[in-house]
């Protein structure tokens, strides 16, 4: 298999920094899996050697072998990295993490990467610098010519799929449609067979109201939206609901569904960050490469700190392999 490019992330944030206790935490066998890290070789030194670690970032082009108990880095930037400030990004570092993006898109596109590991970026400096995607995953959808996308929190015990994301939430009940939810559980059910291997998969969608609406009492969504959704679904996966929101995301994480079809943001990812703050990972459904991310931020006010946890980073490597290898089955 083709190794995984991993994304530095912001320069001045933690990605550096997880990165490297990343490849510290690599068994001989898993580092046999060459990842490689698109980014900055000068701040993955310095970095380096704030940390003590025992992987030397090198640099690396396409094609080169890589050396054991390497951090492999295609330099996409050549930053000061002596004069930068952790936490405190400019224009030089915002510019430089959306080169690492735009790279890894073309290298997954070309085949010659088997998956992208996104580590965290800010989108206010992103913005700033004059890159304006609100994130990773739209800026990923336009260079793949990608129009259908969604976002998966995955985890061991829990995964939520979210049919709006980042959107107030006064506006979320006039964004709801069937088409809109119809869509989500359709390629919700597409990742789960085609990405995780489950042939035939149980998926639990979550009302909007309290009690799931009780029966219209506490709103209508459920009855003109959602319920009409779940009964058009016609696939290869077994789907029920509206269920009670405050009742379904124990059920999943029990065991009683492979996923949750979540109607907003924090309806998610609050349960989900309960059971998997540390080692959770972003999926991006519906692109023709595949792409996982960390399920953090920059964490601006600890980096440069030695206090940052890579559980996440190794959790989205592994997972970016486990969902190439059954896409190439």
């Amino acid at each position: 298999m083709k190794p995984v490019a991993i994304t530095m992330g912001c320069p001045v944030g933690i990605g550096p920094e997880i990165i490297l206790r990343f490849f510290d935490s690599l068994s001989e066998a898993e580092a046999a899996a060459s990842p490689v890290v698109l980014g900055d070789l000068g701040v993955l030194r310095r970095t380096a050697a704030l940390l003590g670690s025992k992987s030397l970032p090198v640099a690396w082009q396409e094609g080169q072998q890589i050396r054991p108990g390497t951090v492999p880095v295609l330099e996409l930037s050549h930053l000061d990295a002596d004069n930068l400030q952790w936490g405190q990004p400019t224009q030089e570092t915002s510019l430089a993490m959306s080169w690492y993006i735009l790279r890894a898109a073309k290298i997954a596109l070309a085949g010659d990467c088997s998956a992208v590991v996104t580590c965290p970026i800010s989108k206010k400096a992103l913005h700033e610098a004059g890159v304006n995607y609100p994130g990773h995953t739209e800026m990923l959808a336009e260079l793949t010519k990608t129009s259908r996308f969604r976002m998966m929190l995955a985890g061991a015990r829990l995964r939520v799929v979210l049919v709006t994301i980042h959107e107030p939430l006064a506006k979320v009940s006039g964004m709801l449609a069937v088409e809109n939810i119809l869509d989500c559980i359709r390629m919700t059910a597409d990742s789960l067979r085609h990405d995780f291997g489950i042939a035939k998969p149980r998926i639990a969608v979550a009302g909007f109201n309290p009690h799931s609406g009780e029966q219209g009492m506490f709103g209508r969504e459920e009855i003109e939206i959602i319920d009409p959704a779940v009964r058009q679904y016609a696939g290869n996966a077994e789907v029920s609901g509206p269920w009670p929101p405050d009742t379904i995301f124990y059920k999943a994480a029990n065991g009683a569904f492979a996923a949750v079809v979540c109607m907003y943001h924090d309806q998610g990812l609050i349960p989900f960050k309960l059971l998997h703050f540390q080692d959770g990972v972003n999926v991006t459904l519906g692109l023709p490469i595949v792409r996982t991310s960390v399920d953090h931020g920059t964490a601006y006010d600890i980096a440069g700190r030695g206090l940052a946890d890579a559980a996440s980073l190794r959790a989205a490597w592994q997972m970016a392999m486990e969902i190439a290898r059954n896409r190439a089955r």
